[in-house]
């Protein structure tokens, strides 16, 4: 809920206006929730404004894309019939020669262009392909831009995208994404906790000034935006370097992984390669029959064609639609005769790798399109306010001083054994699949506790600095 600390951990306690806590009631955790809450949030935030932020752009970037490359992803004027598919592609291989061939994504609509993709092009990321736009009626070539992801994304979206996932710093940049990931819902739960354990009238914003102004608007928002930052903190965790590892074993041994149709000319089991030479493209009965056989399965707009790998693999043919309704199915058809080898239904899938699909999709903004982009971008801007709201609070608790009056410790120390156990245990269990949770709060717990020994040692005073 938030990134920041809630000032529900800041503000002096009022014993009058509290009841009584009951046998049973949950008093002796809200202490250990409002310290992590609030150290979390100071800790984190920085991570998360950061996400927060290139998260904003990356969902416009979908719009913007769509205009500053319109020249290459639309046709000047829609004819009365597409060119075959093989004309088109010989278009785009006589602009571009080199590299070789790994995917061709006709037409999808009346107006727009057929991409070619080509890989290995020198000069061109070799993580990325190079897609030349062709016009499907008259087979001119539109331009060529680097391309990435199976989205499609064009070089705004993909600087965007690197920048979100790891600020182009590589395999070491995706820890800052995995560790906001990692912290987000845990800060948002216990942001619910605190808030909804306060008295409706503490929790009024309407004839409130100052800090609890400030509290009330940092509540009420992380309220209603709590579900989403749950959301895009599971679904972020989904392809991460460490937890998403894990969460593919898992889903593995549950025999949920995404499946693949198999590739192999005359049906018999093996792999599939991507790339394929630049004759491979028109190998046996070439892509037009191929492009065919794919429509009679019923694989309607947008398709990929994959060329055959090698002499023994098959075309492969697979609908590349990520909005809804979900259009993943694929077929695999042998070069020699043409003949459909085998089919897979996106229906077949487990289920697990259907919400894994599902939920990248939405996190991604490409599931509902517009609509699916609007609301990321205002969860984004929720969580940048949250945060500004949350150092102002912290600042305001501590009426100007640097860091504020911290949150006091010995909350470990309170909560009875039979509830800090199976809290142990859970936590002991997440940080075993989520890494980057686990061994930063089993860091702070070891820092807190020997803090908290020092300060009783000192007689309960706590150490110069110490915040």
């Amino acid at each position: 809920m938030s990134t920041a600390p809630s000032t529900t951990t800041d503000e002096a306690p009022q014993p009058a206006a509290d009841p009584a806590p009951s046998p049973g009631s949950w008093a002796p955790l809200r202490p250990l929730v409002l310290r992590l809450h609030f150290y979390a949030g100071v800790l984190v935030a920085p991570f998360l404004l950061v996400a927060a932020v290139t998260g904003f752009l990356y969902a416009g970037a979908f719009q913007a894309e769509k205009l500053v490359y319109a020249d290459e992803m639309t046709v000047s004027a829609v004819g009365d019939s597409k060119l075959p598919i093989s004309e088109q592609v010989a278009a785009a291989r006589e602009a571009h020669p080199g590299g070789t061939i790994s995917a061709v994504r006709p037409s999808p609509e009346d107006d727009a262009t057929t991409r070619v993709l080509l890989a290995g092009v020198k000069g061109v990321d070799p993580d990325h392909t190079l897609a030349v736009f062709v016009d499907p009626y008259t087979a001119k070539v539109r331009g060529s831009l680097e391309q990435y992801g199976a989205t499609g994304a064009l070089p705004l979206r993909t600087w965007i995208d690197e920048f979100h996932r790891d600020l182009h710093l590589g395999d070491t940049g995706r820890l800052y994404s995995e560790f906001a990931a990692s912290w987000l819902w845990v800060i948002a739960a216990g942001g619910l906790v605190l808030w909804f354990s306060r008295r409706r009238a503490q929790r009024k914003v309407r004839g409130a000034g100052g800090r609890r102004r400030t509290l009330g608007l940092h509540g009420t928002v992380g309220v209603w935006a709590a579900l989403g930052f749950f959301f895009l903190s599971a679904t972020g965790l989904t392809w991460s370097t460490y937890a998403g590892a894990n969460i593919d074993e898992l889903r593995t041994s549950l025999g949920h992984s995404t499946p693949s149709v198999t590739a192999t000319a005359g049906g018999e089991h093996s792999g599939h390669g991507a790339s394929a030479s630049a004759g491979d493209a028109e190998h046996g009965v070439g892509l037009d029959k191929v492009l065919a056989a794919a429509r009679a399965e019923g694989l309607g707009d947008p398709v990929e064609i994959v060329p055959p790998a090698d002499s023994s693999s098959a075309y492969v043919v697979k609908q590349v639609q990520r909005s809804w309704p979900e259009k993943q199915d694929s077929v695999a058809i042998d070069p020699t005769s043409g003949e459909v080898t085998d089919v897979l239904r996106f229906d077949d899938y487990p289920l697990l790798a259907k919400l894994s699909r599902w939920g990248i999709d939405l996190h991604t903004g490409v599931l509902f399109g517009l609509v699916n982009q609007i609301a990321l971008m205002a969860l984004a801007l929720a969580l940048i306010l949250l945060i500004v709201w949350g150092y102002r609070m912290w600042w305001q608790r501590g009426r100007g001083s640097a860091f504020g009056r911290p949150v006091p410790r010995g909350a470990w120390q309170r909560v009875p054994p039979q509830i800090l156990l199976p809290c142990v245990a859970v936590i002991a269990v997440l940080g075993y699949f989520v890494p980057l949770l686990g061994i930063p709060l089993a860091a702070f717990i070891a820092v807190d506790v020997l803090l908290g020994e020092i300060a009783h040692r000192r007689g309960g005073r706590t150490p110069a600095g110490v915040k």
